[in-house]
């Protein structure tokens, strides 16, 4: 048994230290304000301890996307995001053609609990389902109406990975698909979308509960239309992803979706693609070329943000500095609420006895030190 020290902990209903956690094999213990006796003691005086990050919406990171369609992507990704907090994630696809999202959810299906590094914790499929009005960086090439044959050929070739679906709930079938989907397990989110308030309400009522980058891809806010960013402040019991790096949201609409929502319904996401953490210069998403300047991807064709190279980390960081919430707020945003968001916060999110040990490190601005997944350090700066 070991016993981490450290000036602060994040444990789910306190911000509490300095003390001394405890991990037993790949678990974690309890918590304590005295030295245990005999365990080894790694020493993190200065710092401290937040539960990993979980996101549930990233395409990519290192030079490689899930879309890739090979393990060897998917390896990079897992290997690298844990410099960034993150130690569980939904693969997340784009839309695509029926046969690459065959082949990508047969893929991660096989993999997943092969690699080494942050966990999948299963499939986010974002599209094809979607509006091509507010395709954003999405092919309409290969959109449709909602299709209950796919979402049960994509869940059978995973093994059941698939956690969460997008689609746009104005499409026909809509609402069936959802019931369909919710019947399964599986969450559906709203996005990509020209979709009325009462039309998000109807899919809300039938099971929808996440609204993808609130304000992105989707219709806005009319005082006589309060449209699909409308539905996604005021409606009830449902999330509302973030993309907060700056080029997604002003600060102020970040505050507003968190002042709206709350802290427990406010999800922070990446989205990022495959240029995250390689900096500058030419990329892809998908089918499309993308450059990446100043830390923003943005579509060659017609400069529209082409997903971000936003980590989780500093997401985390900007919500502090724009003074939206406290550092205790913000972790909680980035691993709790996105876990609860897609029915994995008994899995991941939190530290509590009996848990797999995925924690991080942190200093006194919230950058990542390092970062355990089960019990074991993966990564240190």
């Amino acid at each position: 048994m070991t016993a981490i020290y450290a000036d602060k902990f994040f444990l789910p209903d306190q911000e509490t230290g300095p003390g001394y956690l405890t991990i037993e094999g790949q678990y974690f213990g309890e918590f304590s304000q005295t030295p245990p006796a005999e365990e080894e003691v790694i020493n993190y005086s200065g710092y401290q301890i937040a539960p990993g990050y979980v996101d549930t919406h990233i395409h990519g990171y290192g030079g490689a996307d899930v879309m890739d369609l090979n393990p060897q992507a998917l390896e990079t990704i897992s290997k690298g995001i844990p410099a960034n907090g993150v130690t569980s994630y939904l693969a997340t696809t784009l839309t695509a053609s029926k046969e690459d999202l065959d082949q990508a959810c047969q893929l991660i299906g096989q993999y997943k609990d092969q690699l080494p590094g942050a966990k999948i914790a299963g499939i986010f499929l974002e599209g094809p389902f979607f509006s091509e009005k507010y395709k954003g960086a999405q092919n309409p090439a290969y959109m449709s109406d909602p299709q209950i044959s796919d979402l049960a050929d994509w869940q059978a070739l995973s093994k059941g990975v698939v956690k969460k679906i997008a689609i746009a709930p104005e499409r026909s079938g809509a609402l069936e698909f959802i019931d369909y989907a919710k019947d399964q397990g599986i969450y559906v989110a709203i996005a990509h979308t020209d979709a009325t308030f009462d039309q998000c309400q109807a899919a809300v009522d039938h099971g929808a509960n996440i609204f993808v980058h609130e304000f992105n891809g989707m219709k806005g806010i009319h005082h006589r239309e309060p449209g699909t960013a409308g539905a996604g402040l005021v409606l009830d019991n449902v999330f509302a992803e973030m993309i907060c790096d700056g080029f997604h949201l002003h600060p102020a609409i970040a505050k507003l979706i968190t002042k709206a929502r709350g802290v427990n319904e406010s999800v922070l996401i990446t989205d990022c693609m495959r240029g995250g953490g390689i900096g500058e210069g030419e990329s892809r998403l998908g089918e499309f070329p993308v450059y990446i300047k100043d830390g923003a991807a943005r579509l060659k064709s017609d400069n529209h943000l082409a997903g971000s190279v936003l980590t989780l980390a500093k997401a985390v960081q900007n919500m502090v500095a724009w003074g939206i919430v406290s550092p205790a707020q913000a972790i909680k945003m980035a691993s709790y609420v996105p876990a609860a968001s897609v029915g994995l916060a008994d899995q991941c999110g939190q530290i509590a006895p009996g848990r797999l040990a995925d924690f991080i490190v942190l200093d006194k601005d919230l950058a990542v030190k390092a970062t355990y997944i089960n019990g074991q350090e993966f990564y240190q700066s």
